[in-house]
């Protein structure tokens, strides 16, 4: 069976392990594994899973930093057609209980300690009867210890058999810009195919050496890294925290011909290379743009950007990584993948508009979720079917979409509507700008609009004035916090920034 055909997580690990054999699937600063070895290491976690009562349909939280180990206990689950429940290492004390709790998790792999966090110590702390579906918790230690029957062994084989492309494969925890964490079901045959249709369009093939620094918790690290991987026959390279001098010579040792990831931390290890006289030179057009030769970056806006969410498990619209778009269609997310239909309806009708104008993006195809945990599929989709993303944004005459904010973001100052994602995308261009975030900051005057900046060397006066220059005068920030590190942006459990906390952030600045 061609690779490109597999199903299921276990027919994909049988076919890399027959045809690539001795090709590294996943390499971190302290092991690595073949395709070969991950067949045979998984197989072996497997039955010591099915040992202790994992099976088919069994929820399993995974606490752990990105590694080859998360990788093989990941792949070892879901080839026995157990539902993998990826959890954030961010996650404080009442946040991981209530995402067990969400996600009915009966048994957990977690690190004891990982950046301060003592996960085992927390959930010590919470009653029984908070988390009544936990029946086992094992640290990665125990797992290693953990005995297997020849029976379980043997079992293996049938199980594998078992498990279909409708069955649940993930459930992955989000959160808008605010509002609960939600834990989004999607199966093998929804995930597999959301990542398959956008390997082209990200530039990732059977000879890439891919690094991108999620985590493998969210749909970025798990989705556009793991499994991406595994589909395309990829390496994939990783850390458990990166740091712009390991990373770089964890990127040159290796190889890497592709970075993917946040724009943010290329422009960083950029800066890092220069002053070290660090060279990358695998590293091929598609990659973030900060790290190539200049006579291989596009001019701004060019180049898609990768858009997606994890209802759709990851980028469900784009355009070649390494290939300018038409002129018309400068500053959008390119075209939706295929698999995927997209519709512009009016936010407060649901109707659909015309071509060109503004609205709420909904999303219809066998790529999107199966569902969320506690929720109903009538409360999710519309009656034809559709999944209302709350993202705002338009197609052009040719299918290409804009991406235009939130529709729970979007605010207005003196009557005219302030997009925050237009914003920020302005206050990024500006020289020594490293990262912006933008939402509304209520006055006795109405709504502002206000901006926490990391940046380097510019005072809020030097942004306000450079600011003028690229936007509407009502768009410009009326409040600024200047911050040090993306480290001092306010997140929540999922990485997503916290709105509501920034908001208060900038309504204490003058």
């Amino acid at each position: 069976m061609p690779e490109s055909t597999a199903r299921t997580i276990d027919e994909l690990v049988r076919w890399h392990a027959a045809h690539d054999g001795d090709k590294p699937m996943v390499i971190d600063p302290a092991a690595r594994i073949s395709y070969r070895e991950l067949d045979d290491s998984t197989a072996d976690l497997a039955a010591r899973f099915v040992e202790a009562g994992v099976g088919k349909g069994t929820r399993v939280g995974l606490i752990m930093p990105n590694s080859t180990r998360w990788a093989q206990v990941a792949i070892a689950l879901t080839r026995i057609g157990a539902v993998l429940v990826p959890l954030s290492t961010l996650l404080q004390a009442g946040e991981l209980a209530t995402q067990l709790r969400v996600a009915a998790v009966q048994f957990l792999v977690s690190v004891e300690e990982f950046r301060g966090h003592r996960y085992l110590d927390d959930l010590e702390a919470v009653p029984q009867t908070e988390l009544p579906a936990l029946q086992r918790v094992w640290t990665a230690e125990q797992l290693d210890d953990a005995p297997a029957s020849d029976a379980a062994r043997r079992l293996i084989e049938v199980m594998t058999q078992t498990v279909t492309p409708a069955d649940p494969l993930v459930i992955m925890f989000t959160s808008g810009s605010s509002g609960t964490p939600k834990g989004v079901i999607h199966s093998h045959g929804s995930a597999l195919g959301a990542v398959r249709s956008g390997l082209a369009a990200r530039c990732i093939g059977s000879d890439t050496r891919l690094y991108l620094p999620m985590p493998f918790f969210w749909v970025g690290g798990f989705g556009s890294g793991v499994l991406s991987a595994l589909l395309a026959g990829a390496t994939l390279v990783t850390e458990e925290l990166p740091r712009p001098e390991t990373t770089l010579r964890l990127l040159e040792r290796e190889g890497v011909t592709l970075f993917r990831g946040w724009p943010d931390q290329a422009e960083t290890l950029a800066r890092h290379a220069t002053s070290a006289g660090i060279e990358l030179p695998a590293l091929r057009p598609g990659s973030l743009e900060a790290l190539l030769p200049p006579d291989q970056r596009a001019k701004p806006g060019a180049r898609a950007s990768l858009f997606g969410m994890t209802e759709a498990f990851g980028p469900y619209c784009g355009y070649p990584a390494d290939t300018d778009m038409p002129g018309s269609a400068w500053g959008s997310c390119g075209k939706p993948f295929a698999g995927m239909e997209v519709r512009i309806v009016d936010v407060e009708t649901g109707e659909p508009v015309p071509t060109g104008t503004a609205g709420m993006i909904q999303i219809r195809g066998p790529h999107t979720l199966r569902g969320i945990c506690g929720r109903s599929r009538e409360e999710l989709f519309t009656p034809d079917g559709y999944y209302p993303t709350g993202d705002l944004g338009q197609l052009d005459d040719d299918g290409f979409l804009f991406y235009r904010g939130r529709s729970d973001d979007m605010f207005k100052v003196s009557g005219a509507t302030v997009y925050p994602s237009e914003v920020e995308r302005a206050l990024r261009a500006i020289d020594g700008v490293d990262a912006a975030f933008v939402t509304n900051v209520p006055g006795a005057a109405g709504e502002r609009v206000g901006a926490a900046v990391v940046c380097r060397a510019l005072t809020a006066e030097q942004l306000r004035d450079r600011a003028r220059g690229l936007l509407s005068a009502f768009k410009v920030p009326a409040v600024w916090l200047l911050l040090d590190s993306d480290d001092d942006v306010p997140r929540g459990g999922t990485g997503k920034v916290d709105v509501r906390r920034l908001r208060e952030l900038l309504s204490d600045q003058p």
